[in-house]
């Protein structure tokens, strides 16, 4: 028996279900409906860009079209008055046809190759992290090759330094020495002149030097030192980021090339294939560009501009130095040369007088004794030839004619007069005789001494030209040898 439906009575009076029977269906209907909606969401939202530009305030039914307007292309205007059409900037595929670009969308799930996406994600973070051990190491290294090349330069100029304070002791020495050789002079030839001046301003000035060099030994041995341990520094931790990167058989100079400088201590940076070079990253306690790789290669920058400082300063010094003591050298040995010439003039000089004395004393000493035969004659005879007949005051003219009063002849006072004048005068020829024997002894003895004055400067400056060759060292100059005295000493005469 079929069954007939009632015509539909929307009245409240009609309907035969109860209220809460029919609020029930309807809630259930409702939470239905709405589930229905929220998985079909879920399920559209499970792939979708990962910054989503819907906006909850624009109308459903323009959603779609807000959400797809940032995709469009982009109208430009031009300078000429004609419009340009570019995609948006970002990542995603171009739709050239549809003049779209939609973002990279992203999953909100795990893919059925979510275990094979991480691992290559944890190889992509351990891949990372050995890159930049490798990066850092190379920097390391590359850092450690710069300082130990500026320690092998440190090294050459310390010995270039070292060889310039032998020198200048060396100086010192042969100044010492030649004080000494002229200390040998007679006494006459020691008086002070400009030679001992300038031999000791040459002694203060190489102690000047000396004291300049030896400051500068000790500020290269510290900043060798600094080097030497910024350098184990680097090394060690080279070795330690070498540790990550075993395994990979790129060169470290290749590393660099490709980060696109050779250097990250800005010493030396060669010409690399690219123009801009990555910028030094910021240090990682955690990372593999440390804080205390980033203090090390910050001390070896420090250490190498302080060095190459230092070095300039060694090199000018040096040269500066060999310069001077050269210069003072030669002036010392020019006023030596100048007191041998006028040693050399006083020399011929008084070479001349004393040939002049030679002559006179010869006269005077051949007059004395023609003196002494004339004085034993007035005193009388010694033999019996030297007797005279000769006139005497007993004559008779003499004695007739005093018999007068007034009468007496001068005679006999005029010879006692004449007698008297010569004695006088041959004692007066004795006095003189000895003067010149004295002053020519003496005049010989200073020209003795002005030659051994003139063999010891001759010596000394012998002496200097060959200590300070560059191939004689510092303790060969000390040995000094027998024949720098002088090669002949003053006669044992003292003058009178």
């Amino acid at each position: 028996m079929p069954v007939f439906l009632p015509t539909a009575d929307r009245s409240q009076e009609s309907r035969v279900g109860a209220p809460e029977w029919r609020q029930e269906a309807f809630n259930t209907s409702r939470k239905a409906h709405l589930l229905t909606d929220r998985c079909g969401q879920e399920a559209v939202t499970m792939w979708q860009p990962k910054d989503s530009v819907l906006d909850p305030n624009v109308a459903h039914h323009l959603g779609r079209a807000a959400y797809m307007e940032p995709w469009r292309f982009r109208v430009e205007m031009l300078k000429g008055g004609g419009t340009l059409e570019r995609p948006p900037p970002g990542e995603g595929v171009t739709l050239w046809k549809g003049k779209m670009k939609p973002p990279a969308w992203h999953a909100r799930l795990p893919l059925p190759m979510h275990r094979l996406a991480r691992a290559q994600q944890t190889a992509e973070v351990v891949y990372a992290h050995a890159r930049g051990a490798r990066l850092t190491a190379a920097r390391l290294g590359r850092a450690q090759h710069q300082v130990n090349g500026q320690l092998r330069l440190l090294l050459r100029q310390r010995e270039a330094s070292d060889r310039r304070l032998s020198e200048v002791r060396k100086g010192l020495l042969i100044n010492q020495q030649s004080v000494k050789l002229r200390d040998l002079r007679p006494k006459p030839e020691k008086i002070p002149d400009k030679a001992d001046k300038m031999l000791e301003w040459e002694k203060q000035e190489l102690k000047i030097m000396k004291r300049k060099m030896e400051k500068d030994m000790e500020k290269s041995e510290t900043l060798l030192k600094a080097l030497a341990s910024c350098r184990d520094t680097l090394d060690f931790y080279c070795q330690e980021r070498l540790q990550a990167v075993e395994l990979m058989n790129q060169p470290l100079d290749k590393v660099l090339e490709q980060a696109g400088r050779h250097s990250w201590v800005d010493i030396t940076r060669p010409p690399t294939p690219r123009t801009q070079g990555q910028k030094t990253p910021p240090p990682d306690p955690i990372g593999t560009y440390t804080p205390a790789c980033a203090k090390a290669l910050f001390e070896a920058k420090r250490l190498l501009m302080e060095s190459k400082d230092t070095l300039a300063e060694m090199a000018k010094n040096e040269a500066e130095i060999q310069n001077q003591q050269q210069d003072i050298s030669d002036r010392v040995c020019a006023s030596l040369s100048q007191k041998m010439r006028e040693t050399l003039e006083l020399k011929e000089r008084m070479t001349m007088t004393l040939g002049l004395m030679r002559g006179t004393l010869h006269r005077c000493m051949k007059f004395n004794q023609e003196m002494y035969v004339t004085r034993g004659i007035i005193k009388g005879p010694l033999l019996k030839r030297d007797l005279e007949a000769r006139e005497k005051l007993n004559r008779p003219m003499v004695r007739m004619y005093q018999r007068h009063v007034g009468t007496q002849l001068p005679e006999a006072t005029r010879l006692a007069q004449g007698t008297d004048k010569l004695m006088r005068h041959n004692l007066q020829m004795e006095t003189n005789l000895e003067e010149l024997r004295s002053t020519h002894d003496n005049l010989a003895w200073s020209l003795n001494c002005k030659r051994i004055g003139h063999d010891v400067d001759y010596d000394v400056v012998r002496l200097r030209l060959r200590q300070r060759h560059p191939q004689v060292c510092y303790e060969q100059a000390q040995c000094v040898v027998n024949e720098w005295g002088p090669r002949r000493r003053p006669a044992n005469t003292t003058a009178k």
